[in-house]
């Protein structure tokens, strides 16, 4: 948010009817939009990064100290853990997965599901109040690191032919169709799929900002405009979008990690 647009969304004197040029102060793309706040070696970190870095502290540490010393009695901290764990490990990865192919991949996924989380997370606790998945460019490299792991499964299990054929749907019983129905899987494993992962996470998490930011300053204008029950109305939205996203910000973790097991899944697959 620049300092004009900050300096308005403060400003006290906007209100319905005003005759000083003050209307609302709508939330839009600048509000996801932070000017840097520290240069370390020439490298510009904002709020965004910050958060982000957090969070990987936020992760390490967690399972650091949840498992570092690790007892057959857990406490309460390792008991969080493996509850947490064991949710992606049973939930998703064997579900997905099974059991033998899925165990090596369970710790990559725990770290993704965990990650995405905190990320989206943010987005509700004081302060930070952004939700760091919401800038594109953070689904897009975890999405990225899953379409190498994908690739490179498929690669290292097919070779190349196999590969190719995986990518494609290869099929000789589609007859005729079959070379139409190759363009179409090629592109859509390697171009649309990496970019559809990103997108839903971070349209949904971009949406639930926008929406959370729209009721808060709402409830505020409204309530320095005198209309107490319209303010009233908008503040009770910002509380219902508050535990609505929370439920959204976990679903989306969950749907990504399903999402990259079932791109590992149709790795390890033979090809009929």
């Amino acid at each position: 948010m620049s300092a004009d647009q900050t300096q308005l969304a403060f400003d006290w004197s906007c209100r319905i009817m005003s005759d000083n040029g003050c209307g609302f102060p709508a939330p839009g793309l600048h509000s996801f939009l932070f000017k840097p706040i520290a240069t370390v070696g020439g490298v510009e970190f904002n709020k965004v990064m910050l958060l982000a870095i957090v969070t990987s502290l936020l992760v390490v540490t967690f399972f650091t100290l949840a498992f570092g010393k690790a007892k057959v009695v857990p406490g309460k901290l390792q008991m969080v853990g493996e509850a947490g764990y064991d949710f992606v490990r049973r939930g998703i990865v064997y579900e997905t997965l099974g059991k033998k192919e899925g165990e090596k991949f369970v710790p990559f996924m725990v770290s993704l599901f965990f990650f995405i989380w905190i990320m989206n997370i943010w987005s509700v606790i004081p302060l930070a109040q952004f939700p760091v998945s919401s800038v594109i460019a953070y689904p897009m490299v975890l999405a990225a690191i899953v379409y190498v792991v994908w690739v490179s499964l498929t690669f290292k299990r097919h070779g190349f032919v196999g590969f190719f054929k995986n990518i494609t749907g290869y099929d000789k019983s589609l007859g005729p169709v079959l070379p139409l129905v190759m363009v179409i899987e090629f592109f859509s494993n390697l171009l649309v799929r990496p970019f559809t992962h990103a997108v839903r996470l971070f349209a949904n998490m971009f949406a639930g900002h926008l929406m959370l930011v729209m009721f808060t300053v709402a409830s505020w204008y409204l309530l320095n405009s005198w209309m107490v029950p319209a303010a009233g109305v908008s503040f009770v939205m910002a509380v219902v979008m508050i535990g609505f996203e929370l439920f959204v910000q976990a679903v989306q973790a969950y749907v990504f990690v399903l999402l990259a097991c079932t791109y590992v899944q149709g790795a390890l697959a033979e090809h009929h």
